[in-house]
């Protein structure tokens, strides 16, 4: 058995417009989304992408991760792969992502209870979890706004 040396490596630059080098509101957020994860060529409109943003102690954008790409109506989340990338660019923050292809962002019963799990998660690797942000079509839902994420 031989062991492996790793590295990350950045896929694709995505340049920030000076109205995103902060990102501390949802609608920040979803404008990220806009820019650079629906503009990506994994993304699918069809299925559940859940996706983690990487923030610094000042809540500027380091980047994000595709954590996966799910179905029609799911998809798996682990913290382990939503902090993997966090941990590996040294954020101090992220903002939960993904999208509903039905277009209707309300929260389901599974979302909440995966969002309440990631904070848990987070604490214990002090990376703090701002948001869990799900998109529609041409509106979104903030679970930190409808009160789902208390730290």
């Amino acid at each position: 058995m031989q062991a492996k040396e790793y590295k990350v490596v950045a896929l694709r630059e995505c340049p920030l417009p000076e109205t995103l080098l902060v990102c501390n509101t949802p609608s920040c957020a979803v404008n990220y989304w806009h820019l650079h994860v629906k503009t990506a060529p994994h993304f699918q409109p069809e299925c559940e992408c859940f996706v983690v943003l990487l923030l610094t102690t000042k809540r500027h954008v380091k980047g994000h991760s595709l954590v996966s790409i799910g179905t029609l109506d799911s998809t798996l989340v682990h913290p382990r792969e939503v902090f993997r990338a966090a941990i590996v660019a040294a954020a101090s923050a992220v903002v939960l992502m993904h999208n509903h292809p039905s277009g209707d962002p309300a929260p389901s019963s599974d979302d909440i209870k995966i969002t309440r799990e990631l904070i848990q998660a987070g604490r214990v690797v002090k990376i703090e979890v701002l948001d869990h942000i799900i998109v529609g079509q041409g509106k979104h839902s903030s679970l930190m706004e409808l009160g789902f994420c208390q730290n």
